[in-house]
């Protein structure tokens, strides 16, 4: 990519310096040529002041020399009224020219200037091996009019510029391929920095590396800066990932010691069961089902927590009155000692939302058990579904201040609550459920005593 962004760069810088080149290289040659012609069409127009009643023929034709005036001849319209002698003046080396009536050569489209067909014009031509400029231009008396000069100061200017610009957007272009490389560096430095960020988290499975970005107003990044601290945000999200899986794992380690250890060792006195009497087998058999319902309870809270998203292709519409009527008769059948009251308001009970009705039911089950858990016998447990929210009450002892921030965090259980059924998952399931489904779930002590859960909907 450093390679791709400096040839790019490159390639764009040169192409502008040589375009600049090749444009002042054309605005002088057409200034040097220019400033000729006008000189030209200056002499051009003196001469036919001075020599308006000329002969036909050639006036001078020094204009071999660079320093010698301009060559002059006025040529007419029809070829026989050409001059009968050739134009006798011996070259620079002393050659005698050809048998050639004019010192400037004559095409047809001299012959139709001198008739009026063919409006003045310029052209440069070779005289006696020099370079030459030549103008043919109407006379009034019918004839064609042509001053020429030697060329040789412009020709040897454009030759010049052509050589210095050529110089400069040679040295434009390495300066160019310099620049590209320095900001090919330097743009992509934090690239640089991210994939060996990238390389070195993938070789130590380390999450809390994180890239350096470069010190600048918040909101005034550029596009590698952003992605740079996109891929930190991202490295933070992993390593709390990362950390809650290996949190979870030791948790579920240390609450799972215990009720396996129990496990072996109801096992093992049931393989001596010749040596026990009916009593102490029923007894161990009994906690030996007990243990494996616990055992079989918490690896399925696991397996929900292993959870992180709803399956898409599961939702579907849920009565959610239906289903909260249906989870509270469930828990008075399971907590028979507890009284559970049960209020939906009218304009809830036609109340659906999107998700998956097992989860869901989980939910509201969860936080039923927990109510009924500290209720005191024949306590109430009030459930209540508006609209807006779904709250359920108990009348026990309630949360204690300094375990509030941490009901809803995975086997948190509270001191008063350690005699108690449960591992701790109940509450950190139900929020994470309710989460998935776009609901936020809150705790908080009730008015007059008790814990007050409050499910906001989506």
């Amino acid at each position: 990519m450093r390679t791709r962004l400096a040839l790019a760069a490159t390639a764009a810088v040169a192409l502008v310096a040589v375009g600049i080149c090749t444009a002042a290289f054309f605005v002088i040659r057409f200034k040097l040529y220019q400033q000729l012609d006008q000189n030209l069409a200056q002499s051009a127009n003196l001469i036919a002041q001075q020599h308006q009643r000329e002969s036909i023929g050639v006036y001078t034709g020094e204009c071999r020399y660079l320093g010698a005036p301009a060559c002059v001849q006025r040529v007419p319209e029809d070829p026989a009224k050409d001059p009968s002698k050739p134009y006798a003046e011996k070259g620079p080396e002393g050659d005698a020219r050809p048998d050639d009536p004019y010192v400037l050569p004559v095409s047809g489209t001299t012959r139709q200037v001198a008739s009026g067909q063919h409006p003045a014009y310029y052209t440069n031509f070779t005289l006696d091996g020099h370079p030459a400029r030549m103008y043919t231009t109407p006379s009034t008396d019918g004839t064609a009019l042509q001053v020429a000069l030697r060329a040789d100061i412009a020709d040897r200017g454009v030759r010049q510029a052509a050589t210095l610009l050529a110089l400069v957007g040679g040295a434009g272009v390495l300066l160019a391929g310099a620049a590209g490389y320095w900001v090919s560096r330097t743009g992509l430095a934090p690239v640089t920095r991210l994939t060996a960020t990238a390389e070195r988290i993938a070789a130590t499975r380390d999450a809390r590396h994180r890239i350096e970005l470069p010190p600048g107003r918040a909101g005034r990044e550029d596009e590698v800066t952003r992605l740079a601290a996109t891929f930190n945000t991202m490295l933070g999200e992993l390593e709390q990932s990362v950390t809650a899986q290996r949190r979870l794992v030791a948790d579920a380690s240390h609450e799972l010691r215990t009720p396996l250890t129990a496990l072996r060792t109801n096992a093992e006195l049931l393989a001596r069961a010749d040596r026990l009497t009916p009593a102490q087998r029923d007894r161990a058999a009994q906690a030996l089902g007990r243990q494996l319902r616990e055992v079989t309870g918490l690896v399925n809270d696991l397996i929900e927590l292993a959870r992180d998203e709803e399956p898409l292709p599961l939702l579907e519409e849920v009565r959610l009155a239906a289903l909260v009527g249906h989870a509270v008769e469930a828990a008075r059948t399971h907590w028979p000692a507890v009284s559970f009251t049960w209020d939906v308001d009218e304009p809830a009970a036609a109340l659906t939302l999107p998700g998956v009705p097992s989860r869901l039911s989980r939910l509201v089950t969860n936080l039923l058990d927990n109510a009924a858990k500290f209720s005191p016998p024949g306590g109430p447990v009030e459930v209540t579904l508006t609209e807006r929210t779904l709250t359920v009450r108990d009348h026990g002892p309630g949360i204690d201040p300094a375990d509030l921030p941490h009901v809803f965090d995975r086997f948190y259980r509270a001191e008063s609550a350690r005699a108690l059924p449960g591992s701790g998952l109940g509450l950190a399931m139900a929020r994470q459920i309710a989460r998935a489904h776009g609901a936020e779930l809150t705790a908080g002590r009730a008015p007059g005593g008790g814990a007050l859960f409050t499910l906001a909907l989506p």
